[in-house]
């Protein structure tokens, strides 16, 4: 009799246990990108109880969505989910990347920057900074900045970046105040008639 109660009470748990999953519906592209520019699409994936890997991994293999290979690659680096594989999550990110994704390119250059899974590049880091930059990714032209001041990059494109940085917008005061200082240190670099002519031009897109 004990056996008979136990099995029917274990068989309404699971019941019960299954009415309160609630199927995760897969991101759209759009609804992606917003949480790579927050740099909340890991913890989603966490939140969604790793229930959308399979369609995650379908997106980036088959589909080859820069947005999902970028997901994907970060899982993999991370080991979000899966089982971690740092080169083949890199390597998923540099498809992203390729395919002109520019939390990619960014990301990218700031690992070649700082070290990150790979040996420090300062050419290659630059190379992808720049290009994040000329998409208007903001952190990308605040690192690019940093690396100019440190005495690396070619002088040419000083002023690119100054007039980039004298363009963007933001609502954070720290943020505008580091714009500033980075804007300043690279003034320093040119002469006053070249950074006037920077403030005029606009680069961005």
């Amino acid at each position: 009799m004990r056996i008979v109660l136990f099995i029917f009470s274990m068989c309404f748990l699971s019941i019960a246990h299954g009415q309160n999953l609630i199927a995760v519906q897969i991101y759209t592209d759009d609804q992606l990108l917003s949480l790579i520019a927050e740099n909340k699409h890991l913890s989603q994936v966490v939140i969604d109880e790793c229930q959308l890997v399979q369609d995650i991994e379908a997106r980036a293999l088959k589909a080859e969505m820069p947005s999902y290979q970028f997901l994907w690659g970060d899982m993999l680096a991370y080991g979000v989910c899966v089982k971690k594989d740092i080169k083949l999550g890199l390597h998923y990110m540099r498809l992203a990347a390729d395919q002109g994704l520019v939390e990619g390119l960014e990301q990218i250059g700031r690992y070649y920057h700082v070290g990150k899974f790979m040996q420090v590049d300062l050419e290659q880091a630059i190379r992808f900074l720049k290009a994040a930059a000329a998409m208007n990714n903001l952190a990308a032209q605040m690192r690019l900045a940093t690396i100019y001041h440190q005495g690396y990059g070619s002088p040419l494109d000083y002023p690119e970046l100054y007039s980039q940085l004298h363009h963007a917008i933001t609502d954070d005061k720290t943020i505008h105040k580091k714009i500033s200082q980075l804007k300043r240190q690279l003034s320093m670099k040119m002469p006053s008639h070249v950074v006037d002519a920077a403030k005029i031009a606009d680069y961005t897109n």
